[in-house]
């Protein structure tokens, strides 16, 4: 095996059953697409592997964006054994039986590169089994994660491994790849005398949404359905009729994009917050929980700037509950346009936020004894109640003198409306009362 670059253990010659993703697999760092920031020349993670003093990493990124093949680089530029076990189809058993091995390797002076694809699926006792062998270099391990490692993977593990962030493949480099399969005759499809335009290419690497391996998938199905060679519109048609986007209703681009939602929708830009709630729908999100969130929204960020955001934001809800979709999700759409148009203010969230944190701070702080209730004549005796004024029967309708806070946060202001929608007017009338109260009060 070399020392340094492909491996015939590694990389098999081309094998006509093999999927042309799997064929054109890159054989060395020149031959991957994207990921500049990581493996470009003069890179850390690049020199690392060229000089073959590789470490153990988590690779984490999207679908199709190369992980795979940069744990078969790392085993290729170290002159290491490659093992792979994935988290979706081994237990305890498999990865102890893969250490064992490695093991063996290593009493023999040899190193074996681990790779555990989906390392995130592992709970915290299989992840834990790894620690003692990477620590003692038994073997490099590369774990592949397309979710987040800081909420997916646990703190030990991590500590021991550096972390390589990889991203979607852009269009324009996933044009690269293919125009490569089409020229290989070797791996590729060179010698099938296909012919496709470089507006038919970029259609294909759109689709794929930044996944390399989605792409030569589709190249290859287009091949097979050409006619006399010619990849054309019609072609393409029938290859990318139900093509859908990368997403994940339970990790990381669904939190990333629900964020997304949230953010728009709080900058007031309403083509945004329509756009990041479609994509949402589009990946499947059930559109109830985003009903939920957005109803969210409109207590947290229009608050009492605009009340009728709340009641819209129910109307909405209870319309898609009565339509179901497609065309209750309109409802939807009006109401994140709604939102990001609406007066914002979040006001009456810090104000709560405030309250509770001085709660948890003062502890039990007893009721001023005029605003205690009494409905007994010894509770009456031992002063409930006493001086309490009616506010119906104070001149205005307000009792101005009258305490309600406890003593020890006597003056406490925790709500502050700003000074938009409806809360400009609502911010007049608190101050002006405010005012009056200290007045009256003689304070």
């Amino acid at each position: 095996m070399s020392a340094r670059g492909s491996s015939p253990d590694l990389f098999p010659e081309s094998d006509e059953l093999k999927p042309l993703a799997e064929r054109m697999r890159p054989r060395g760092l020149d031959e991957i697409v994207g990921q500049q920031r990581v493996l470009a020349p003069g890179k850390a993670l690049r020199r690392a592997l060229e000089a073959g003093r590789v470490h153990s990493m988590v690779l984490w990124g999207p679908p199709g964006c190369g992980k795979t093949t940069v744990a078969l680089l790392v085993a290729s530029y170290a002159d290491a054994d490659f093992r792979a076990i994935s988290a979706v189809l081994s237990g305890l058993p498999e990865v102890r039986k893969a250490l064992a091995e490695a093991e063996a390797n290593f009493a023999q002076g040899r190193r074996t590169v681990l790779f555990v694809d989906e390392v995130h699926r592992f709970n915290k006792a299989q992840q834990d089994a790894f620690l003692p062998h990477i620590e003692r270099g038994v073997v490099i391990f590369v774990g592949a994660t397309t979710e987040n490692p800081s909420f997916e993977l646990n703190s030990a593990l991590l500590s021991r491994c550096r972390v390589h962030v990889l991203e979607a493949v852009s269009a324009d480099d996933i044009v690269g790849a293919l125009k490569r399969a089409l020229q290989d005759s070797e791996r590729g499809l060179g010698g099938q005398g296909l012919s496709i335009g470089d507006a038919s290419l970029q259609l294909i690497a759109r689709a794929a949404d930044g996944d390399v391996r989605r792409a030569l998938t589709l190249l290859e199905i287009a091949a097979e359905l050409a006619e006399d060679g010619r990849i054309d519109e019609a072609t393409l048609e029938q290859v990318l009729a139900d093509r859908t986007r990368r997403f994940d209703k339970g990790g990381e681009q669904f939190y990333d994009q629900i964020s997304a939602l949230h953010k728009s929708v709080r900058s007031s830009d309403p083509d945004a917050a329509l756009y990041w709630m479609c994509r949402m729908l589009d990946g499947g999100v059930d559109p109830l929980y985003l009903a939920r969130r957005m109803t969210r929204m409109a207590v947290e960020d229009v608050g009492l700037a605009e009340p009728r955001a709340w009641r819209m934001a129910l109307d909405a809800w209870d319309t898609y509950e009565r339509l179901g979709s497609p065309e209750g999700e309109l409802g939807l759409a009006q109401l994140a346009i709604w939102l990001a148009m609406a007066p914002k203010s979040n006001a009456a969230y810090t104000a709560y936020n405030q309250a509770r944190a001085t709660i948890r701070e003062t502890g039990t702080l007893d009721v001023p004894m005029h605003l205690r209730n009494a409905p007994t004549r010894l509770l009456k005796g031992l002063g409930y109640g006493q001086g309490y004024q009616y506010d119906h029967d104070a001149e205005g309708g307000i009792a101005l003198g009258q305490q309600c806070l406890p003593d020890a946060l006597d003056g406490t202001v925790f709500y502050e409306p700003v000074e938009r929608g409806l809360e400009l007017k609502l911010r007049e009338k608190l101050l002006s009362l405010r005012e009056a109260r200290r007045q009256a009060r003689g304070k």
